[in-house]
């Protein structure tokens, strides 16, 4: 029987997705009823837009940013990684699993991307790209 301990592909395995979206909501949950003792961070609205976790899920990395430009996204971090001890026992509350892992902060430039595909995606030569032959054909018998 093979060992089925790692996954070979190249992508997450199927727990680390699962105790990622864990911590995700359980940290967007501690940070949105601010159950954290620092006055700079619970007057931030942060959202967590995605955890990815190591293989050995002992490191969280955890893509945040900070809600209608309200603070900046480097005084967010500094401040997530002020509380991250406490952060990280909160989060843990709610969650079984054997170690509790270490949060990394970092921006969530998810955002930036989308603006930058939706900015290429209305480039006259991408659209004249996209139009299918079919519809060029129709176009040309009318």
């Amino acid at each position: 029987m093979a060992n089925k301990r790692f996954s070979s592909g190249n992508g997450p395995s199927q727990r680390q997705l699962r105790v990622g979206e864990l911590v995700r909501r359980s940290l967007s949950d501690v940070l949105n009823r601010a159950e954290i003792h620092d006055l700079d961070l619970n007057r931030m609205s942060i959202t967590v837009g995605e955890v990815s976790c190591s293989p050995d899920l002992k490191v969280a990395t955890c893509y945040v940013m900070p809600l209608m430009g309200g603070a900046k996204v480097e005084d967010a971090i500094a401040a997530l990684a002020r509380n991250k001890a406490e952060l990280r026992r909160r989060v843990m509350n709610g969650l079984t699993l054997k170690y509790a892992p270490d949060l990394r902060f970092r921006a969530d430039e998810t955002f930036d991307r989308l603006d930058e595909t939706r900015r290429l995606f209305a480039d006259p030569t991408v659209q004249r790209d996209l139009t299918s032959p079919e519809q060029d054909e129709d176009e040309d018998e009318a």
